[in-house]
């Protein structure tokens, strides 16, 4: 027995000893967590990611598409805060998944490398645009730098730009000369559910996105450094290098299913399809236009239809100023059958699970980009045909019939309406569509078209062109808030401040000249 009890002792003993040697470093480790991955399941995550700003969200309220009439589901108030997005989680995926191609094979250009570069560009431009001066140089650099410092905004721009042409040029290389030799996991583009590993269309997105980009800085043509013009000259008169999208099923775009659904559908019917109406901005737009989306994303207001007009009526389509306080606003849609303004499709969008993707960068705002360029004489060519290409591809994403005199449907409430459309005869020869040439009134009509065919997608796109232009012209009043003004950023993400206050405070203060995170301060940009 006492053999037994030394012996059991001495094993104890011995697994105590094993147990003390490891090291603080070995108990960091989550063993349930992996520390590598393949790129192309990284690349899953920030395809993602990139959908934030989903269809009928408040930053579609902001765009002034539609409008909240029921305050607990919120408003249309600008009293803004902190930025939201905060695409710095996302831009650390992007490293992971570079290093990660690399580590599995991939060569200096491989297709993982060359989207880093276009998701850097479209993340920092994302977040720039928001709120200004931005860690950029010294940012994603872990423990090594906790406490980066901010750029400046035109050079974010700078190299926002850079790496666009970067990645434009590595995308020819692997299309064009592509190493096959190379089959490594990190060489070969995988789990891509926009393009279906499309490479082509990647580059034509990426060189799309750069016209974006310029047509922004539309206030900085007189920089020397950023050559704005130029830059656009040199991307659309040359097509075989930097090749364009050329329809819009080329768009950039996130497609929902039954999986992935829509964000209002025939689950939420009950709850929020009579809480939200559309507003004047946008659906007031089309009904002046006389304009065949107005009845494929809208219902009539039943105001109007008591009143004895129908549904192929396009006067009885009206949307609600986003300035009307949400008292007045919610009083006048209280009864349903006697609703003062329209309601979202129903048919459409709450019929299924996936009504239409949600386009981040189209065709249809490319074409308006280089309409926009002619107008402004950045570029030479017919404005006129940009134009209406873009008229043209907006109105095809909802089935619109463009290339021939035929018909749109409108369901409602069990019956089918069919309302004639002709869009070369009729439509695009109103005064207020025609295109008016290149002047002023042309421009304007251009960012008109352009902001009917953001709807319910690209962002803050909408916003940002009337931040520019001031096109469409924004209504303002009780119901918006902060003070009956449009804000022109939002404030910094309450982690900048909390976590590098000091180079939070010196960006603050040399971008506005005050120590106040002014929601309605310009920032270089649109100075």
């Amino acid at each position: 027995m006492k053999a037994i009890k030394i012996l059991t002792f001495v094993t104890v003993l011995g697994l105590g000893t094993t147990g003390c040697s490891k090291q603080f470093s070995d108990y960091e480790m989550n063993n349930n967590k992996p520390l590598q991955t393949p790129p192309g399941l990284v690349l899953t995550g920030i395809l993602s990611s990139i959908n934030i700003n989903s269809p009928w969200s408040d930053v579609m309220r902001w765009n002034q598409f539609d409008a909240c009439n029921y305050n607990y589901y919120g408003n249309q108030r600008y009293d803004w805060g902190g930025a939201k997005s905060n695409d710095y989680y996302s831009l650390a995926n992007v490293l992971k998944m570079e290093s990660e191609a690399k580590r599995l094979g991939g060569a200096t250009v491989n297709p993982y490398a060359a989207l880093g570069k276009f998701f850097k560009a479209f993340l920092f431009y994302r977040m720039t645009v928001m709120v200004g001066d931005l860690p950029m140089t010294e940012a994603l650099k872990g423990k090594d730098n906790l406490y980066p410092v901010y750029d400046d905004q035109k050079a974010i721009f700078l190299q926002i730009l850079k790496w666009l042409d970067e990645a434009n040029t590595d995308l020819t290389q692997l299309i064009v000369n592509p190493d096959k030799s190379n089959t490594s996991v990190g060489q070969i583009l995988s789990n891509d559910f926009y393009f279906g590993n499309n490479l082509e269309n990647w580059q034509r997105t990426v060189n799309t996105l750069r016209l974006r980009v310029l047509i922004s800085l539309s206030m900085k043509t007189a920089d020397a450094e950023l050559k704005v013009g130029q830059q656009f000259a040199d991307v659309v008169n040359n097509p075989a290098k930097y090749p364009l999208m050329t329809s819009v099923q080329q768009n950039m775009q996130y497609t929902y299913n039954n999986i992935n659904k829509y964000p209002i559908n025939p689950d939420n019917l009950g709850n929020d399809a009579t809480r939200y109406n559309m507003s004047a901005t946008y659906l007031n737009k089309l009904v002046s236009l006389n304009d065949p989306r107005a009845y494929i994303t809208a219902e009539p207001a039943t105001q109007q239809l008591k009143n004895g007009k129908t549904p192929a009526d396009i006067t009885a389509y009206v949307g609600a100023p986003s300035g009307e306080s949400l008292d007045d606003m919610s009083s006048k849609m209280a009864d349903v059958v006697n609703a003062a303004y329209s309601l979202r499709s129903r048919s459409r969008y709450y019929s299924g699970y996936s009504p239409e993707p949600q386009v981040y960068i189209g065709y249809a705002e490319m074409c308006f980009n280089i309409a926009e360029a002619i107008n402004r004489s950045w570029i030479t060519g017919n404005a006129e045909d940009w134009y209406k290409k873009g008229i043209r591809a907006s109105l095809s994403f909802y089935g619109v019939p463009v290339d021939a005199p035929g018909n749109v449907t409108k369901a409602y409430a069990g019956t089918n309406y069919t309302i004639p459309f002709n869009f070369e005869g009729v439509y695009y020869q109103q005064p207020d569509v025609k295109y008016a040439g290149n002047n002023a009134t042309g421009l304007a009509q251009i960012l008109t078209q352009k902001y009917l065919a953001f709807f319910q997608g690209s962002d803050f796109e909408a916003y940002l062109n009337w931040r520019r232009t001031g096109v469409p012209v924004f209504s303002v009043g009780a119901g918006t808030g902060n003070n009956g003004v449009i804000p022109m950023r939002f404030k910094y993400p309450d982690s900048h401040r909390s976590s590098n206050e000091k180079n939070w405070k010196d960006a603050v203060q040399k971008q506005f000249g005050s120590a106040v995170d002014d929601i309605n301060a310009k920032m270089w940009l649109i100075k």
